[in-house]
């Protein structure tokens, strides 16, 4: 499996015609294997997603439709970043902290992940997080 530890915006490509666009992802856009894709949609404006971060798992966050922000954080340092193009995802190695908030109406959250579920490789309290990226 290819890895890569940098947290990083990838374009996706596109086909645009007068019938629409089409956005494509192949295995060489991302820099892992595809394992499980989940949405989350319908989420309330003052609700937040994530709090979390893997072990394992690398994810590309892309807003399908709507937008929202990403809080990213790898011990040292925290970043928001907004999500509201479907034709761009947010790379997500291993052990990075991530929130997402601040969805807008009618916003589609799309999640690629890496691997299967497997709740023992997340990390769920903030703590621990800080510890283990310590070492």
């Amino acid at each position: 499996m290819k890895t890569d530890s940098e947290i990083r915006l990838i374009e996706i490509p596109k086909v645009h015609d007068k019938r629409g666009s089409l956005a494509v992802i192949e295995k060489d856009v991302l820099p892992f294997e595809i394992k499980r894709v989940y949405y989350l949609f319908d989420v309330p404006s003052d609700s937040f997603r994530g709090g979390h971060a893997h072990k394992e798992q690398e994810s590309v966050i892309i807003a399908l439709s709507g937008s929202f922000e990403v809080v990213i954080d790898n011990g040292k340092m925290r970043k928001k970043i907004m999500l509201n193009k479907p034709t761009q995802g947010l790379y997500i190695p291993t052990n990075i902290w991530r929130e997402i908030d601040n969805f807008s109406s009618g916003a589609v959250c799309l999640v690629l992940a890496s691997t299967n579920y497997n709740e023992a490789e997340y990390i769920r309290d903030y703590d621990q997080f800080k510890n283990q990226v310590k070492g």
